[in-house]
């Protein structure tokens, strides 16, 4: 049997105990959204496509969705083809609703991602473009932890088991020395998995030390009274990591690749107009994680989570290589050969017409 089955064979059964721990975690979706523009009669549809199906997480750092969304851009692109939504709160939602077929694209952070890639053996999903970077901060409450030697022996929240910030978490946690049950959380810091949702209440109550949380949860726990012990773009080269992908099915790319383009140029272009108008953007974002979420966010909460995230269509390669290696050293994810994670055909070629520098897929892409 070729070395890269068996090591995709190992990481499958490793997750299936991983995720059937996320499973009693109570994470699931939303109801699907079907508030998107009317599309006019006679439209020409994608691909022969009635609708294309779009899932992402009501959060900052899935800006790109949450702005194409609210403005239309994703439903412009697909012509007659409904774009159809529905909004999750947890990655392996995302990727169960992607292996179940219920959904065609989404938007997802970068450990779920290989996660799902590695669970089905290479066969189940691609990404295709980056989508955010940066956001992620590890809040801590000041009367507990001054400094990070503090943490030792204090509890600290991630949203779920083997999420893309546990993992950063319990991988800095190593480097100062310390040791922790990757799957229970106990050792030398007691890690709680909890959904960003609850951690605000646990943190104001004192039953939380700190948390390693994405925004607009950072912001909102500096809002409560905590302080930033670090922020995770201050461990990266540049400043630069992968918070968040653009992800499909494979079946779906190869089937309607027209519909996965069109969905990349909306987001393309929704990312263009985030970095000229950020203003509006950040407003209009807002509008969609109220219409998501059933309220916005306080201008002292969203204004610096808006700030501390980056969108990018560039997938940051490199950076996701480099979680892997940080997930399989946690004890998370066994090391896996990750070449064909990656297709950015499509994007490229957008990229390249709209004369745009194209991106590496630090060779993990399709052969």
């Amino acid at each position: 049997m070729p070395a890269t089955t068996t090591a995709l064979r190992r990481a499958t059964a490793l997750l299936t105990v991983l995720l059937m721990a996320l499973a009693g975690c109570g994470y699931g979706s939303l109801a699907p959204d079907d508030t998107g523009p009317s599309v006019p009669p006679g439209t020409p549809k994608t691909d022969g496509l009635d609708s294309v199906r779009i899932g992402y997480l009501p959060n900052i750092t899935h800006a790109t969705a949450l702005v194409g969304h609210e403005q239309g851009l994703f439903q412009k692109e697909l012509g007659g083809t409904r774009a159809v939504y529905a909004v999750l709160n947890a990655g392996p939602s995302v990727i169960e609703a992607l292996n179940s077929g219920s959904l065609d694209i989404a938007w997802i952070g970068p450990s779920p991602a290989v996660n799902g890639y590695l669970r089905s053996e290479g066969h189940a999903l691609r990404i295709v473009s980056g989508s955010a970077s940066g956001g992620v901060r590890f809040v801590v409450r000041p009367d507990a932890i001054t400094t990070a030697a503090d943490v030792a022996g204090k509890r600290v929240a991630t949203p779920q088991l083997g999420n893309t910030q546990d993992v950063a978490f319990l991988t800095w946690a190593s480097e100062q020395g310390w040791t922790v049950d990757p799957l229970t959380g106990e050792g030398d810091v007691t890690v709680v998995r909890s959904d960003n949702k609850v951690i605000p209440d646990a943190f104001a109550n004192g039953s939380l030390d700190g948390a390693w949380v994405p925004e607009p949860t950072a912001s909102r726990l500096v809002a409560e009274g905590g302080r930033t012990l670090l922020d995770e773009t201050s461990l990266w080269p540049d400043g630069g990591f992968v918070t968040t992908n653009v992800i499909v099915r494979q079946d779906f790319l190869r089937d309607h690749p027209a519909a996965v383009e069109a969905v990349l140029r909306a987001s393309v272009t929704t990312n263009a107009w985030i970095d000229a108008h950020p203003d509006e953007a950040k407003a209009a974002a807002d509008r969609q994680i109220a219409h998501d979420t059933g309220r916005p966010l306080p201008t002292h909460i969203l204004d610096p989570a808006w700030e501390s995230v980056r969108v990018t269509d560039d997938p940051l390669a490199t950076t996701l290589a480099t979680q892997a290696e940080h997930a399989a050293a946690t004890g998370l994810l066994p090391r896996a050969d990750l070449r064909g994670v990656y297709d950015l055909t499509l994007l490229n070629r957008i990229r390249a017409d709209q004369g745009k520098p194209t991106f590496d897929d630090a060779g993990l892409g399709v052969s």
